[in-house]
């Protein structure tokens, strides 16, 4: 039994988790306390604190019931296999919540101008970049090839982060 992470639709997060445990399943969605200002009164309400992430344990023979679950669009993938989460940073994440409220998570791999990326799918798939600018969903980018510099609006989606060896 490993954890594995859950790529669900938009704001699905709650209703895959119910779907899940409803078929037996260990499932884990991070709730954050946070407090919304309505014309009337402050109240706290949870939210996930990880957008469109679910977290459940299973064994390989139930990657297919879980993939079949409305809501669930795949597992995440790290390396070409479903990402295993460790058990003690599920336990993290639990004791943290449960001592604060208003938590923010933040990706550590950020895109922003002048950062090195890599592009993950299409054409240019394995190639690094370099970030000229950044626009809603779309970064501008310059690889550098052969000789010429190419610019491309590729889709954040399809670019990752390049750590920088110190």
């Amino acid at each position: 039994m490993q954890w594995l992470a859950v790529y669900t639709k938009p704001r699905w997060e709650k209703k895959v988790a119910l779907l899940l445990a409803n078929k037996g399943m260990t499932v884990y969605c991070p709730l954050n306390k946070v407090y919304r200002q309505w014309s009337d009164r402050v109240k706290r309400v949870e939210e996930p604190l990880f957008k469109s992430y679910v977290f459940v344990q299973l064994e390989d023979a139930q990657h297919t019931p879980v993939r079949m679950t409305d809501g669930v669009l795949n597992f995440v993938y790290w390396n070409g296999k479903p990402a295993v989460v460790r058990p003690d940073e599920i336990e993290a994440i639990r004791r943290f919540l449960d001592e604060y409220d208003e938590v923010e998570a933040e990706s550590l791999e950020s895109i922003a101008p002048g950062s090195t990326v890599q592009v993950t799918s299409g054409v240019m798939m394995g190639a690094q970049a370099t970030v000229a600018k950044i626009d809603n969903k779309y970064a501008e980018v310059i690889i550098e090839s052969i000789g010429y510099r190419l610019r491309a609006k590729i889709s954040t989606r399809k670019l990752v982060a390049v750590k920088k060896n110190k």
